[in-house]
């Protein structure tokens, strides 16, 4: 069965059952999980009037008018939740901030200063988990721990330590940084996640919600990241891999893992802090030219996306410390250093091939073929009006389709703000989605072109850019011609089958059993006349209600009675009708 566009949202049951899942059944976790839902069903109702239900009485100007101030004032709200929360809240707020294909600008705009900064976790209890984790005392393993967090965050905190001696001259050097999660972490982020699982279920009977957002999934794509943050192991593997991949390349560093010293919830790895990034004044300081940062970090970032596909997604400046170190011939006489290494992603084949047809769609203006190509890289949603999304993909690439990348040097940069909130304004009104992998891949691309502006007013990110893209297009070159030569083989097959099909359509055409189909014309009548039988019903309801209230001083029992019957048109005004869905 449809559901109803215009129902509300399920509230939430604080006083009632909860999900069976075994952590949320303590006292704590039910409280937090409820509060959760308070928060969501109370916002959820309240944008379920304004959005919905005063538009279906003509009042949709008041939606209008309190639209911003209503986003606003969630947005605020959410961002004390977070804060007083912890746990998956902060991530949530983070998450959402990166997904301009669902949220508008006024959200976005207050959460950008949403930190992960949490207050620490008393050390004894640090230290009991770190303790239950390796199976032995601190002093056993390290010479010295620091008990003051060097950071502390909603899933875990760092303190600075030292090896013994022995494993120190194993292990090359002698200071680490120890990552520790937040004790109970593990449970309240189950807990955070049933409750988001809930929500998402109310939003996926909400069908204006459902055509253009698949809700559920952008929550299992949270909770994907999510476990991968709080498994140290993965963290662990990740960094392991990354310095793998640099392994040969001098312009690059990144931190050892003590294996021994790791478990899935304490990771112990090389101390590599150094120059923060971004902190200009210091660079010059130590001799390094800022301005000469940022190309290395560009193409750096470049080549984890199409080098080794598989790349840091989270590069912002507290990631990223420059390293001098001293003579280093010819090359430059620091590193680029990276640290954190929970949030990493892989450029998967499904991805690199959609976006060779993206490419050649562009190339050859074709809207068909752009919309498939749309669809193999898991943007569209089965929603999709893909008529408009023609449309809308061919004004936002007119300004920019076929230049090469010697014009785009001359465009103002404006001119790419101005086209992102535009193209961010398009997918807020169509039903698609960009992909999770994608959207990774969006967001190192801007973090890296924001920390090298930092570095580097002047610095064009398109000087990182050309040589992969051109390289990327030899490497397709092969396929691009095996793709031109199927698509003239299939052109060929419909020029073979044109004339015999317009000879059958001719032929019924004289038979007069030639059936033209309207669903849209079909479609906008069923509808007018659904509004019209809604008006006359809101029109009757509301003469029934005010004689109900006129009547009523006078004789009771006839002015309640009207009044009651007035519930009836009320509620087919409100139906949105069996016909024509």
């Amino acid at each position: 069965m449809a559901s109803n566009p215009s129902a509300a949202p399920d509230p939430p049951e604080p006083s009632g059952p909860v999900p069976s899942s075994e952590v949320v059944q303590t006292g704590e976790g039910r409280r937090r999980y409820r509060r959760i839902l308070r928060f969501a069903g109370r916002h959820l109702l309240v944008t379920w009037w304004y959005e919905l239900f005063l538009p279906r009485l003509g009042l949709g100007w008041i939606a209008e008018r309190t639209r911003s101030r209503r986003m606003l004032r969630i947005a605020r709200q959410f961002r004390v939740l977070a804060v007083g929360m912890g746990g998956l809240m902060i991530k949530v707020g983070q998450f959402m901030l990166s997904r301009l294909d669902v949220l508008p600008p006024d959200i976005t705009a207050e959460l950008e200063d949403l930190q992960d900064e949490v207050p620490p976790v008393a050390f004894p209890a640090i230290r009991a988990l770190a303790e239950r984790e390796l199976g032995v005392p601190l002093e056993g393993v390290f010479a010295s721990f620091d008990e003051t967090p060097l950071a502390a965050a909603s899933l875990g905190q760092a303190h600075r330590a030292r090896l013994l001696p022995a494993d120190a001259e194993q292990a090359g050097f002698e200071g680490v940084v120890v990552k520790v999660q937040r004790p109970g972490i593990d449970t309240i982020v189950e807990v955070d996640l049933a409750a988001l699982r809930r929500i998402a279920g109310w939003l996926s009977r909400i069908r204006s919600v459902a055509n253009r957002v698949d809700v559920p999934r952008l929550i299992e794509e949270f909770a994907r990241t999510s476990r991968e943050e709080v498994d140290y192991l993965h963290e662990a593997a990740s960094a392991t891999r990354f310095k793998a991949n640099f392994a040969d390349d001098d312009r690059v560093g990144a931190p050892a893992v003590i294996a021994a010293r790791t478990t899935s919830r304490v990771l112990t790895l090389e101390d590599v802090s150094a120059i923060k990034i971004t902190d200009t004044d210091a660079l010059r300081a130590a001799g390094i030219d800022p301005s000469e940062v940022a190309p290395v970090f560009g193409a750096l970032m470049f080549d984890q996306l199409f080098l080794h596909r598989f790349f840091h997604a989270d590069p912002h400046p507290g990631n990223l410390f420059v390293t001098p170190i001293g003579d280093a011939g010819d090359g430059p006489a620091w590193r680029l250093t990276f640290i954190d290494f929970g949030m990493m992603a892989e450029v998967p084949d499904s991805l690199r091939a959609g976006l060779r047809k993206v490419l050649i769609a562009l190339a050859s203006r074709d809207g068909n073929g752009l919309v498939e190509a749309m669809g193999d890289v898991g943007v569209l949603l089965p929603s999709a009006d893909t008529a408009e999304l023609e449309r809308a993909m061919t004004q936002l690439f007119a300004r920019f389709g076929g230049m090469g990348f010697g014009e785009l040097r001359q465009v103002d940069p404006r001119e790419f703000r101005d086209f992102a909130r535009q193209f961010g304004d398009v997918i807020r009104s169509l039903p698609f989605q960009l992909p999770e992998d994608f959207l990774l891949i969006v967001r190192a691309a801007s973090l890296t072109s924001g920390v090298c502006s930092a570095l580097d007013p002047d610095f064009n990110v398109w000087d990182s850019v050309e040589p992969y893209a051109d390289q990327l297009l030899r490497d397709e070159g092969a396929p691009v011609a095996e793709h031109l030569v199927k698509e003239a083989l299939q052109i060929a097959g419909l020029a073979w089958r044109l004339p015999k099909r317009v000879d059958a359509l001719l032929t019924r055409a004289d038979r007069g059993d030639l059936a033209v189909s309207t669903p849209h014309l079909d479609f906008r009548l069923a509808r007018l006349e659904r509004t019209g039988r809604r008006l006359v019903a809101a029109i009757v309801f509301t003469g029934t209600l005010i004689a109900g209230a006129l009547v009523r001083p006078d004789d009771t029992g006839v002015g309640t009675a009207l009044m009651l019957a007035s519930i009836i048109p009320l509620v087919i005004a409100m139906a949105p009708g069996a016909h024509g869905r």
